[in-house]
């Protein structure tokens, strides 16, 4: 199962992370500002949060299995549908609505994970799965660049070939996957259905809760705020590099190194290697408190993003430093997810992990256009960005320092 939705989310990303290599095409192509990019990314992360809150509950009252294989779908769709958009509202419109259904794909994985595994074992299984959330960022810089640089394609390709993995990766899902133990016909170890650090809510008790019963039990929960807010940096602090990183390798000041774009693809590779540490961190080292590695990971990931804008380093020095910040921005997803299950319960964890979704994408679409406006204001440089992430790093960690689990 944890396989199952590894494989599937992979390919996911292909969905949502490729408008950082358009931006130069589109800005080209429609004479459009940074602010003006940067609010379409907002949108399309807004939509992605309400849709958080929304298909959380929704895999916790349907299952996970058809909610990640239909977001998969549908994600295609509007994915294919914004490539073919010549104006503001039209891309708005088609990058907002593919934001809802990918929306589908992580807190429904996240659902299935949370019944397959027990407390002590969800940052090393969360960790795994976020691996492959990593991996496909990283998945997704490299297919960017072969579009764009190898095969000299337009930008509107970046939207129209890689998703097609993301379709294969939900239907396979479909067909492999179960939601629970008991769906594919196994009976859970003891250990697994007596884990006495588990909330003590049965799946039997839990069917009987309305979808208002589960939003009013999760948001009850006081330290499920206080990690929407620390998870909120974190993101914005995530995607600030994942959109704008590209754009500042693209931009003038690398135009004259060989290849720059391709060194790009240090910062996911360090994502995806530092989503695993992570996890294994909080469950080996950490006794399964999240709190303690998410605020060491986000202070060297402030530490590592300042690094990177004071000292403007070549390509060598920059390939390492995009891998450390990688590493620690990302990496504390891990612990996030884990966190999620651990003070909502595994029956309610599809909408734990949708409402604190909810607040990561509300946090990072509130973030885009600003940082958009910021490098217009200081001549469009993009190297900016490396400080805004240093500032939001840091602020996790000082909210991460209030979680206790």
């Amino acid at each position: 199962m944890l396989l199952a939705a590894m494989f599937c989310y992979l390919f996911f990303y292909t969905g949502r992370q490729a408008l950082g290599f358009a931006i130069p095409g589109i800005q080209e192509e429609f004479g459009w500002n940074k602010a003006t990019v940067g609010t379409i990314s907002g949108i399309a992360l807004w939509s992605y949060a309400i849709g958080q809150m929304v298909n959380g509950n929704l895999a916790d009252k349907f299952g996970g299995r058809r909610l990640m294989a239909l977001g998969a779908i549908l994600s295609t769709t509007f994915c294919i549908l914004a490539s073919f958009m010549h104006n503001f509202w039209g891309m708005a419109l088609a990058l907002g609505a593919n934001g809802f259904v990918q929306a589908m794909g992580w807190s429904a994985g996240g659902r299935v994970i949370s019944n397959w595994w027990s407390h002590h074992e969800r940052g090393k299984s969360f960790g795994f799965y976020t691996l492959a959330a990593g991996s496909s960022s990283v998945l997704v810089y490299v297919t960017s660049t072969l579009t764009i640089e190898t095969f000299d394609l337009a930008w509107q390709w970046l939207f129209r070939l890689p998703v097609l993995l993301m379709l294969v990766g939900g239907i396979t899902f479909y067909i492999v996957a179960r939601d629970t133990p008991k769906d594919a016909g196994i009976i859970p170890p003891r250990s697994f259905t007596h884990d006495e650090d588990d909330v003590a809510l049965e799946p039997e008790a839990a069917r009987g809760l309305s979808s208002g019963d589960r939003y009013r039990a999760v948001l009850g929960i006081p330290k499920i705020w206080i990690t929407g807010v620390a998870i909120g940096l974190q993101n914005s602090a995530r995607y600030g590099l994942l959109v704008w990183v590209p754009v500042y390798f693209l931009g003038d000041s690398w135009k004259d190194t060989s290849n720059a774009v391709w060194i790009t693809v240090a910062l996911p590779v360090g994502m995806a290697v530092g989503a695993l540490v992570n996890g294994q961190l909080s469950d080996r080292i950490f006794g399964s408190r999240r709190d303690r590695p998410i605020m060491l990971f986000m202070a060297l990931g402030a530490l590592s993003s300042l690094t990177m804008w004071i000292t403007d380093p070549g390509a060598g020095l920059g390939i390492v430093l995009l891998f450390l910040c990688g590493f620690f921005v990302y990496g504390p997803q891990s612990s996030f997810w884990a966190l999620c299950p651990d003070l909502a319960g595994k029956v309610m964890a599809g909408t734990a992990v949708g409402v604190v979704n909810f607040f990561a994408y509300l946090f990072a679409g509130a973030a885009e256009p600003i940082i958009g406006h910021l490098m217009d204001r200081n001549g469009g440089d993009a190297g900016l960005i490396f400080l805004v992430v240093a500032i939001c790093c840091g602020a996790s960690a000082v909210v991460t320092s209030t979680i206790r689990r």
